[in-house]
């Protein structure tokens, strides 16, 4: 009871002050509420696992249906193969988490935002909703990109294949990871114009240090679509590079519109 009290007048505090062992003792609370949360969006994740398995399988299914040379057999050109008896098991747990930790998004962004409130002025408090709204909306353009500009980017680099007697023979933990993997890179990158965005409205940033930022930010966003790109082709690092770039002369604007 006195803990709860604690913690309500902690939330109703307009200082925000709190002591390490408060700090920690929030830390605490808040991932107890996200492990909880990716628990249940895991029982969801199990549900939702073979049709979340056949999207991620359609960029290769679309890729060897159009080059059935490179299939083994050309009658099913959209088969993927296992190489260890516990690779599909393996496979299964990773992708429930992976579906649980994204039905769980908003309310793990929510709690990210309640662990730094106490360090926020009561105005900027206000901001939780649509802080976790535009992640959660960053994420979910960031994974629709991503998919949209796998096909592509798996036509660059399945296509040096395309040599006769070469065929394509993939393994479903490979495969899968990989797509996982663009998914989230893409969607954690998407959540860059929110951070800028975030420390402009903090006063950290300023639209006149964004702005002479510019080239040093060029270089920067090039570098890092070339490393969180695990296919290192020039298509899908580009794919990348533009959106980035567009939000952060998106964020120079909306921090004029700010005023800041």
């Amino acid at each position: 009871m006195a803990l709860s009290l604690n913690r309500w007048r902690r939330d109703r505090d307009p200082e925000g002050t709190m002591s390490m062992w408060e700090h920690l003792d929030e830390m605490r609370t808040r991932l107890i509420f996200s492990i909880a949360a990716v628990g249940v969006g895991m029982i969801g994740g199990w549900f939702l696992y073979s049709p979340v398995f056949r999207r991620l399988r359609d960029p290769f299914c679309e890729f060897m249906t159009k080059n059935p040379n490179l299939a083994p057999n050309p009658a099913d050109p959209c088969r993927l193969v296992y190489l260890k008896p516990t690779e599909p098991f393996i496979l299964k747990l990773k992708m429930v988490a992976f579906i649980g930790i994204v039905i769980a998004l908003p309310i793990l962004l929510y709690q990210l935002w309640r662990f730094i409130t106490p360090g926020l002025t009561e105005r900027e408090r206000k901001y939780a909703i649509p802080f976790v709204l535009c992640s959660v909306a960053l994420f979910a353009l960031g994974t629709w990109f991503a998919m949209l500009t796998l096909p592509k980017g798996l036509s660059f680099l399945l296509g040096f294949a395309g040599t006769e007697g070469i065929s394509a023979v993939l393994s479903i933990a490979e495969y899968i990871g990989f797509v996982m993997f663009v998914i989230i890179a893409f969607g954690a990158a998407f959540e860059f114009p929110l951070i800028l965005v975030s420390l402009t409205m903090v006063g950290v940033l300023s639209s006149q240090q964004l702005r002479r930022w510019r080239r040093y930010a060029l270089v920067l966003i090039a570098v890092l679509a070339a490393v969180i790109t695990p296919s290192a082709d020039w298509f899908t690092m580009s794919a990348l590079m533009l959106p980035l770039l567009i939000f952060y002369e998106g964020s120079i604007l909306i921090a004029r519109i700010m005023k800041k």
